[in-house]
């Protein structure tokens, strides 16, 4: 289970603001990349916080169930929300590497207040003015970054709930624009939407138009 170690070792030394930060969605076929940033306040991170943050954990994890009412509470507690997306277009015409760092680096400029350290999940971010430090399986060894990829998960998969009412027969609510045998048959029936990624090269016959 994430807990404050990482973030601690910044409290000791006089780090105020610490920010962890996440994206969900890097590996879909279809939609944008998004990305939160969750700041939490000091007193939690020094050991009083709230009981249910010791249910927070990687976003996979969890059931949706338990990251809707988790996203909720961190919406409503955390000292500070980000949020950040890079859409499909952008992801073709970066790559999806440099697009998931792009939602990042939105999700932390969008915090109310400036972080004095990021802890970012698996990457470094580029042309950022704070420090950070990469975490490699920051969502299960940080509260912070946990957060955030819960609350960069719900959000996504409520975009794909909404987008699926316009997309009839895409099937988004149950895959969430991933790559499942459902969504390929689609594809391979009735071709791409606007909002997929042309960029993605898949299951053979999968982007025919």
């Amino acid at each position: 289970m994430p807990d404050f170690s990482i973030e601690r070792e910044y409290s000791r030394r006089h780090f105020e603001g610490i920010a962890g930060v996440d994206e969900a969605g890097r590996g879909s076929l279809f939609g944008p990349v998004v990305a939160a940033a969750v700041m939490f306040p000091r007193e939690w991170i020094e050991g009083m916080f709230p009981p249910w943050l010791s249910e927070v954990d990687d976003s996979k994890a969890l059931r949706p169930a338990k990251r809707r009412i988790l996203c909720r509470l961190i919406l409503r507690e955390a000292q500070a929300v980000g949020l950040g997306a890079a859409t499909s277009r952008e992801v073709d015409g970066l790559n999806v590497h440099r697009a998931s760092l792009t939602a990042m680096k939105r999700a932390v400029a969008a915090l109310s207040r400036r972080p004095d350290v990021v802890l970012v999940d698996g990457f470094e971010l580029k042309g950022v003015h704070y420090l950070q430090q990469r975490v490699k399986q920051g969502d299960r060894r940080s509260l912070t970054i946990a957060a955030a990829s819960i609350v960069a998960k719900v959000l996504r998969d409520g975009m794909m709930d909404s987008l699926d009412r316009l997309f009839e027969g895409l099937g988004l609510a149950r895959h969430k624009g991933y790559g499942t045998r459902e969504h390929f048959r689609v594809l391979e029936r009735q071709g791409r939407t606007p909002l997929h990624r042309a960029s993605f090269r898949g299951k053979p016959g999968a982007w025919k138009k």
